[in-house]
């Protein structure tokens, strides 16, 4: 009977194992020809983004559909694959694709529970997955991804496999494959990463957004642990390097758009350009763009203008809280709340985002967005100290709720604010145009405005330079008498409006040098110039250095800056000056490169001395250059002189009212720009000169772009004779044009007695009458 049963039992199960066989051969027979086909595996196109570097090949910018970077299997470095495989699929190199006892495992317990819960896929199986299919978990799903792991295994080598993981896998952050996120999590290459940050990255497959480090720090670092811990296991890491790994302290970057160097402007330039010559093919066919950006000089302007805007800010006081939100929020355990809250309140690099939990007037103790709480106490509250006070209004008041804005200092934590005012500071090469740096504004996600090439503003005395070179070579030299002295102007000559100019500071000199009235920018000499020189002349002069008639009209007015420029107008008219009277033009993009580095576009400079065009004296512009050098030596930019060099020239500039506030400054090697004020423009305060605020941000910057650069010497041009005079400040050099009398005389102007000038303007004999 017994043995009865156990044939029945047998027939049966053999029977059941024969139909199960029969259906899945016949599931299989009906299914494998369906299978899509290899294509998009044997020929691999991923969407690549555009991609931005510097010139010195710094990644500044990622534009497209998927943050992603192809990397050949023979370019990623042994332990990621050693770290990946421990986290994944450890068997990868042993398995025919499908780990069968892994699958029957899931299947059971799916069985067991009802529904398909959890599932044991090998790399194979994942790329089967994220190439084909969906990520429904089914029965269906998961026998057509075994099916087509199959197929896979047996038409593509495990070296192939591994690098379309590789690179296809999404990683959280936006970003897709290894080397993307390397440089998205870590700021680095893919072969630059440490044992630990491979296995940070290597633990991310599983579950993007869980093990996010950015979003879910311990849980990453759990993940990490795990992921080291097998690696260990797998005798692919030594004991001391598993140690070292373990206690290895990761710096990840906040923000999903961040990258090594601040040059988001400039990459967002790139874009532009780039669409209008490609449109969207720029987001997905992995153009390559290298600019002419430097990448520590261009960390160095955003350093520079970031710092001076936050000078000039703390300079005009705290102004309040950003806003508030619900006190209710402020219990223990609600840091998730919290977090939402504050969700759309973005940090903007050093100046992160808190909320005040408690406070008085001795300390704060704030919740650091995302983070943890901190006191901050002493000289970290001097800045708001009076919005502590109890007297002060609700709505500027530091309390529980307050939302504020800190920064980490080497004495801690102190309260700071997002700045009001803008800037814009721009660099480049005189010899071709190269731009080195270009930071358009305080931050870019917050004000997208470039305000280097989209800011029209006035130049106030900073453009005088290029009205003294008109003056010279009409026949005034540095050491021309003018008189300094109040003037009412007819209105038909400034457009139909009376005017009583004034210089800066109220006062007056008398008979002052050229040299003088340029190095202490003296308005009223400036204004007697283009008077006597001409306003039609001057118009027609500037256009030498880049400027437009219809920008700068005809007026007296021209002489103080009253036109409009951009700065990046400014640094190519400079740099006529800098190169000895070339006109170059400005370019940032070096080179356009396809997927594998083929060159398909590449920039040919007209260089200063070869193929660009002269369109000034050299001679008026090394006279130029040395009045300009004074300015700094002894002038309205002595604050320069901290740089402990004798190369440096430039000129201030601040507008009616303190609207605008200007430096512009060269030396052989580079003209760099800066200016700063309000987009909707109102005053900047009282002192708040181009020597005050505009200045300091131009010598922080050249501190570091100029660093480790010879002096230049000066070399005299051909034409240019010198004589030694006496002034107030001692024995000095004064430089002239060969063809003009080297004199300090009134009457030293040069040219003959009388002679119609052919711009129109008055003939040389009267031009005295109009300078006294």
């Amino acid at each position: 009977m017994t043995k009865k049963i156990f044939l029945i039992c047998f027939t049966i199960f053999a029977c059941l194992t024969l139909v199960a066989i029969c259906l899945s051969g016949l599931a299989i027979a009906v299914t494998y020809p369906k299978l899509p086909s290899l294509e998009a595996l044997t020929d691999y196109k991923p969407k690549v983004p555009l991609r931005v570097f510097t010139a010195d090949k710094v990644l500044i910018g990622e534009f497209g559909e998927e943050r992603r970077a192809f990397t050949p299997i023979d370019k990623v470095p042994k332990q990621m694959i050693n770290a990946l495989l421990a986290a994944e699929d450890e068997r990868f190199y042993e398995h025919g694709g499908i780990d069968y006892l892994g699958v029957l495992r899931a299947i059971g317990g799916n069985l067991i529970s009802g529904h398909a819960r959890s599932g044991a896929s090998t790399i194979t199986m994942q790329v089967a997955r994220n190439f084909y299919l969906s990520n429904e978990k089914t029965f269906s799903r998961k026998f057509n991804e075994a099916l087509l792991s199959f197929k896979i295994e047996h038409n593509l080598s495990k070296d192939q496999i591994l690098e379309l993981y590789i690179n296809q896998i999404y990683l959280g952050q936006r970003a897709y494959g290894f080397a993307s996120a390397a440089q998205i999590y870590y700021g680095k290459s893919i072969d630059k990463l440490s044992i630990a940050e491979m296995a940070m990255l290597a633990g991310l497959p599983k579950a993007p957004s869980a093990y996010n480090p950015v979003v879910n720090p311990k849980r990453a670092k759990l993940r990490q642990m795990y992921v080291l811990r097998r690696m260990h296991e797998l005798k692919t890491i030594t004991d001391t390097e598993y140690t070292q790994a373990q206690t290895e302290q990761l710096t990840v970057n906040k923000s999903a758009l961040q990258f090594p160097v601040h040059a988001e402007y400039v990459a967002e330039m790139v874009r532009q350009m780039m669409f209008e010559r490609y449109k969207d093919a720029i987001y997905t066919e992995g153009y390559q763009v290298y600019t002419t950006i430097d990448s520590k000089t261009q960390q160095a302007a955003y350093d520079a203008l970031r710092g001076g805007l936050i000078d000039y800010d703390t300079r005009h006081g705290y102004r309040g809280p950003e806003g508030f939100i619900d006190p209710n929020l402020l219990v223990a355990g609600e840091e998730e709340q919290l977090d939402e809250a504050l969700s759309n309140i973005k940090d903007t690099d050093d100046l992160r985002t808190a909320v005040v939990i408690a406070a008085d007037t001795k300390s704060v103790t704030a919740y650091i967005k995302g983070e943890e709480k901190i006191t901050i106490q002493g000289n970290g509250l001097r800045f708001a100290r009076s919005a502590l006070s109890d007297k002060n209004a609700p709505a500027t008041r530091i309390r529980p709720g307050a939302v504020i804005r800190i920064r980490a200092t080497d004495q801690g934590w102190t309260i700071s604010q997002l700045p009001q005012v803008e800037g814009a500071l721009v660099a480049l090469n005189p010899e071709q145009g190269a731009i080195q740096a270009l930071v358009g504004g305080f931050d870019y996600n917050r004000n997208n405005f470039n305000h280097v090439t989209q800011a029209w503003r006035q130049p106030g005395s900073s453009f005088k330079p290029f009205i003294y070179s008109a003056a010279l070579e009409r026949g005034v030299t540095p050491s021309t008498l003018i008189n300094d002295a109040p003037l009412v102007i007819d209105p038909q000559t400034v457009n139909g409006q009376k005017w009583e100019p004034k210089n800066y500071d109220g006062t007056y000199s008398g008979m002052t040098t050229v040299r003088k009235a340029l190095t202490l920018s003296k308005n009223l000499v400036s204004i007697r110039i283009l008077q006597a020189i001409g306003t039609d002349y001057a118009q027609q002069h500037i256009t030498r250095f880049g400027f437009s008639p219809k920008n700068h009209p005809a007026y007296l007015t021209m002489a103080l800056g009253a036109g409009s420029v951009t700065p990046l107008q400014m640094a190519e008219g400079y740099a006529v000056f800098a190169n000895n009277g070339y006109r170059v033009r400005s370019y940032f993009i070096d080179r356009i490169e396809d997927p594998h580095g083929k060159i398909i576009a590449k920039t040919q400079p007209e260089i200063a001395g070869k193929n660009a065009p002269r369109t000034l004296d050299p001679r008026n512009a090394f006279i130029m250059t040395s009045m300009m050098e004074d300015v700094i030596k002894m002038g309205t930019a002595t604050k320069a002189k901290v740089l402990g060099r004798n190369d440096l020239a430039g000129k201030t500039g601040t507008t009616n009212d303190a609207f605008d506030a200007w430096f512009a400054g060269f030396n052989p090697n580079l003209v760099a720009i800066t200016w700063i004020g309000f987009d909707q423009p109102r005053s900047l305060g009282a002192r708040e000169t181009g020597g005050a605020a505009a200045l300091p941000v131009w010598v922080k910057f050249m501190s570091t772009a100029l660093n480790n650069i010879p002096e230049n010497s000066k070399t005299i041009p051909e034409g240019v004779t010198s004589k030694t005079i006496e002034t107030e400040k001692g024995v000095q050099t004064e430089y002239y044009l060969q063809e003009y009398p080297n004199t300090n005389s009134e009457l030293g102007l040069g040219g003959g007695g009388g002679q119609e000038d052919s711009s129109g303007t008055q003939p040389l004999g009267e031009i005295k009458e109009l300078l006294f």
